[in-house]
Order: structure tokens, then sequence, then C-alpha cells
């Protein structure tokens, strides 16, 4: 798969760089990635994905944006308020870099549509506040089997996990939380978004690539107030009704 010399230039970076080098950005242009939210999360996802030269990014969310969206989903601006997220991520991020093909999806991801969606790409990043969709992602790429990129985040922290098989997300969480907190109900500091958000871009690359040690069945948990981060393990659960068995 060559490149132009448009590419070679722009992605000089990655290039020089040992553990993606020539090999390793042709895996990225060949790369089909699905990001499920076009979020705190998602938005500055995008916008490195796109930047890294990923040559297909699927965008599913059915929501416009919304004022309060701008303080921290950096993907959009003022003039975007009120139009399909999806239509104006797709402009920005084919003005960023024109040699990613983005597919856009102005819907909800439900329990008919999701492995139909997901199967098509080759890794999922889900960016998502609610737990019902994250279930709904995690089972379809456990179906499909492909990579899940998970990132979440609210008030000053978040957490990073990547998911291939077993373990996966509801081995994390086995049932969805009753009082579960959204950033509409208890606030982000907006920053946090663009932290998180670039490290679930930063393990898809690495998965993409080979590059590394991918965040595979470990979780990152992130305290921005303290500016600490620290690693833990996920354990399999051997009642998990998605990946057991």
């Amino acid at each position: 798969m060559a490149f132009t010399e448009d590419e070679v230039e722009r992605y000089a970076r990655h290039l020089v760089l040992s553990e993606v080098g020539g090999p390793g950005q042709q895996a990225l242009k060949r790369a089909r990635v699905l990001i499920v939210g076009a979020g705190g999360v998602g938005a500055p996802a995008a916008l490195y994905l796109a930047a890294a030269g990923v040559g297909t990014l699927g965008l599913i969310d059915h929501d416009a944006v919304a004022l309060s969206n701008l303080q921290r989903q950096i993907l959009f601006d003022t003039d975007d308020v009120g139009r399909p997220k999806v239509e104006a991520a797709a402009t920005r991020l084919e003005g960023l870099n024109p040699h990613v093909a983005v597919q856009t999806f102005a819907e909800r991801l439900t329990a008919e549509n999701a492995v139909a969606r997901i199967e098509d790409f080759d890794l999922v990043l889900d960016g998502t506040d609610d737990f019902e969709t994250r279930f709904l992602v995690n089972a379809a790429c456990v179906a499909a089997g492909r990579p899940l990129v998970s990132g979440a985040l609210g008030r000053w922290s978040g957490q990073v996990a990547v998911f291939a098989g077993r373990p996966c997300y509801r081995c994390l969480v086995p049932q969805m939380p009753p009082d579960a907190e959204t950033c509409a109900r208890v606030g982000v500091v907006g920053a946090l978004a663009g932290v998180v958000g670039s490290m679930a871009a930063l393990e898809a690359i690495k998965v993409l690539t080979g590059a590394g040690q991918p965040l595979t069945g470990r979780l990152l948990l992130y305290d921005g107030l303290a500016g600490t981060a620290r690693t833990v393990r996920i354990a399999p659960d051997p009642a998990c009704p998605v990946c057991a068995g």
C-alpha cells in the first residue's frame, strides 16, 4: 500500500518511530475504526485517529450539537450548534485529513443494529455515557470478535480499558449500576475529556499497529484532581453472560 508524497510528509513523525514506521502506518491506513458516541471521549479520539491516518472512521451518534457540548467536545465549534453531530464531525475530520474516509450513522445503537454496524469494522472505540449502550457495544464486539477500546469520564476522573474476547466489559461491570452518574448530572471538567479521549485513541493506535502493550484486560484509572494514575488487572468473570462458556 503506497503512500502519496502528501501522506509521507503528513505522517513523517510516525514513519520515523521504530514501533510504527512504514508497516504500522500502512496498518493504520487499512484500518476501519468505529467510534460509538461523538461526545466527550469520542470527539478528541476522532480527531487524533483521523490525524493519525486511520483509513476509515465510522461515527455513530443520534444527537445534535448543543452549546453545552462545546466546553469539552472540541470536535465542534459554535457554528455547529443544532447540526447532527456526525454531520458536523465528518466536515471537521475530512478537513483535518482528506485521506480519511468518514462513514456516518445518525442513529442510536440498538440491539437490532449493533452487530451489523460493528462487524463491518476492525476495532470499536466506545465513548458513550450510558451503561445500556455500553453493554450492547460489548456484546456485539464479543460476538463479532472485534477488539473494544472503552473510555469513560466524570467529574475529575476517567478510565480507559481494552477488551479483546475474555475478559469483556461485562466482567468489569456485571450489572447496570442503580445510581449511574452522567456528566449532565454530576459535571465534568472539560480538559479531562481530552485526556481520556487521547488515551483511548492511543490505545486504538497501539492495537492496530501492534506497538507496545495495549491495556488489554487492564483498566487505567486517572485522577485529574490528584494528578495520579494507576492500572488494575480485570479478572474474567466465570459467570459472565457474554464471554463465559
